[in-house]
């Protein structure tokens, strides 16, 4: 009962809030002893250690050409690397702990070595992936499922007391995208982690990062009028990630591919950070930080 006057009351604030608004929050993130200051935007820099991710400019597959692309991110802007091994693109299915493990672990560990002062992410919906990742020298969990694909991994985030990325995704990789449906998208979205946020408090995580998750579950029309509220979740006192980069929610509507989604992808950016978003996960990062600027000044005029 509880919880539903809580849905009442968001909701009633949902309608009399004026639309567009953009949000500002200075959250600062505690990795492992190492402060991520979100008073300005961040970028999340995009590292695949798989051969099927969607977009084939993000695909790691040697160690050279990890560090390369590290090296290259953290120059142009980025404050976290996102490492993963498993793909999440729709229709994918979930390979097998160790192998994910395999692709992982050892990438983490090289950009730790080579990189100390990175703070580095683990992309990952299995806890004894996050578990390895982070002795590996990740210092935040990234979990697609926000923990219903795994159920020890809220407690492994807390336990572990590191920063943990809740996204919401309707189904799984392998169904999301078999006719997601929504009431109104955004409102149900919102009452999700209202539920995710308390859980994560009782678990006794401290940081918690929301992620609407754009593209999972999610139809065309979904996905922008997500966009287009993204503001809303701000009223949760977390920190908002937005995951747009050359998504088919970019592409599609203007006839492109995830190759030649950049330009796309900047203005969704743009939009996303005009909306309040605190985080862009990108794949890549100058564009990013170019647009990051452009809105500063934007934003700083009166």
């Amino acid at each position: 009962m509880q919880k539903n006057q809580e849905c009442i009351i968001f909701s009633l604030e949902l309608t009399l809030m004026p639309k567009n608004t953009a949000f500002t929050g200075n959250y600062l993130i505690n990795c492992r002893g190492r402060l991520l200051d979100l008073s300005r935007p961040a970028i999340m820099g995009i590292l695949n250690m798989t051969g099927d991710s969607f977009y084939s400019g993000s695909r790691v597959t040697d160690q050279a050409r990890l560090l390369e692309i590290s090296g290259r991110m953290l120059e142009e802007g980025a404050s976290i690397l996102d490492i993963g091994g498993q793909s999440t693109r729709p229709g994918s299915l979930r390979i097998d702990p160790s192998e994910e493990m395999a692709r992982v672990v050892p990438a983490i560990q090289s950009v730790h070595l080579h990189f100390p002062e990175a703070i580095i992410s683990i992309d990952t919906y299995s806890a004894a992936v996050a578990r390895e990742g982070v002795d590996a020298g990740a210092s935040i969990i990234n979990d697609i499922s926000a923990g219903r694909m795994d159920s020890g991994m809220i407690p492994l985030a807390s336990r572990l007391d590191i920063p943990y990325i809740a996204m919401h995704m309707q189904g799984t990789p392998a169904t999301m995208h078999l006719e997601p449906r929504y009431g109104n998208v955004s409102e149900e979205i919102l009452d999700f982690f209202i539920g995710k946020a308390e859980e994560c408090r009782a678990a006794g995580i401290k940081d918690l990062i929301i992620d609407p998750g754009f593209g999972f579950g999610k139809q065309l029309s979904h996905n922008y009028s997500l966009l287009k509220h993204l503001g809303l979740f701000s009223i949760l006192g977390k920190p908002v990630l937005a995951g747009l980069s050359r998504k088919s929610l970019v592409y599609r509507p203007i006839s492109r591919t995830a190759d030649t989604a950049l330009n796309g992808t900047t203005a969704l950016h743009m939009l996303a950070l005009i909306h309040g978003a605190n985080i862009l996960r990108v794949h890549d990062v100058k564009a990013a930080t170019e647009a990051i600027r452009l809105y500063q000044l934007y934003a700083e005029q009166s």
